[in-house]
């Protein structure tokens, strides 16, 4: 037995006929009795009397009629609201973004999307990216904001920003009048750096040991901001990614670029490649890759 049956049985309790039922269900009205013997031989009951042209339901078809609407509603309703999440009228997203990143990227992106579609609920972690990284790997976040390269054996990605690492300096600094800096005239600098749960943090002291030095780290902050405001008090140096420059007051901090070598920056959206994707955050990935990726 299956719901269509169930539904047979309802409608011809309701119509007190097969022939009436069979009409409004467009079937034949031998199919639909065929299925009502079917469900009484299954169950070893009798569901109708039969009188005639008349029918009424038994003891026992009245406690099926009960029970049958009650599966019936609900499997309606079952239906309703799977067909909801394929319209994407209702779901839960759960993002991880980078402090740095999320103010400066998603809250346009994420009000564009609240209203296409107000019935989908966004739970926000904010965190460093490598550990970002490791939530989407364990999935205790659907998807996740990480600074590239990632493993593409683990991750699907698509990428959105692509630039460079800016030298922040106070302006009285020996440096702060300078076109250009390479990373190697930081050697003997106080670097205010990122926390280790940051990716930057491991990439700016590997490439600072490739231009033969190991940075001499004063302070580490999990803020932007924070960073900045202590280059401006002039407690050390610091380097952050082009985007998060332009927000800084250029008054208080000397902002140069850094060459021989320049560190990139490069963001990238990911998520796991073997599990299962929701239906809210397959239209999370497509709204936000039309206004986030780059146009290579």
């Amino acid at each position: 037995m299956d719901i269509r049956h169930l539904q047979y049985f309802l409608e011809v309790a309701r119509n007190e006929s097969f022939t009436k039922a069979a009409e409004k269900l467009y079937i034949t009205q031998p199919t639909i009795s065929k299925t009502i013997r079917n469900m009484e031989d299954e169950w070893g009951v009798t569901l109708f009397h039969r009188q005639g042209k008349r029918i009424e339901l038994t003891d026992a078809g009245l406690i099926m009629f009960q029970q049958a609407q009650r599966i019936v509603e609900s499997f309606q309703q079952v239906s309703a609201e799977l067909g909801d999440l394929m319209n994407l009228k209702q779901g839960h997203l759960r993002i991880g973004l980078p402090p740095m990143v999320g103010s400066s990227f998603f809250p346009k992106v994420i009000g564009q999307f609240h209203r296409k579609y107000p019935h989908i609920t966004i739970q926000l972690v904010e965190d460093g990216a490598k550990k970002l990284e490791a939530d989407v790997e364990s999935g205790q976040t659907d998807i996740g904001v990480a600074v590239l390269p990632v493993d593409e054996e683990v991750f699907h990605y698509y990428s959105f920003v692509k630039e460079k690492l800016n030298l922040l300096v106070h302006p009285s600094h020996r440096l702060a009048s300078r076109a250009h800096v390479n990373l190697s005239e930081l050697a003997d600098e106080s670097f205010v750096l990122f926390r280790e749960d940051f990716t930057l943090h491991d990439r700016i002291i590997r490439e600072c040991v490739n231009a033969g030095f190991e940075p001499n780290i004063v302070y580490e902050s999990s803020q932007w901001d924070l960073i900045s405001g202590m280059v401006a008090a002039n407690l050390g140096i610091a380097l952050l990614p082009e985007t998060i420059c332009k927000e800084i007051d250029s008054a208080r901090v000397s902002i140069l670029p850094l060459d021989n070598p320049s560190i990139p920056w490069q963001l990238g959206m990911i998520w796991r490649k073997d599990r299962y994707l929701s239906f809210a955050v397959r239209e999370w990935i497509s709204f936000t890759q039309g206004l986030l990726a780059e146009k290579t």
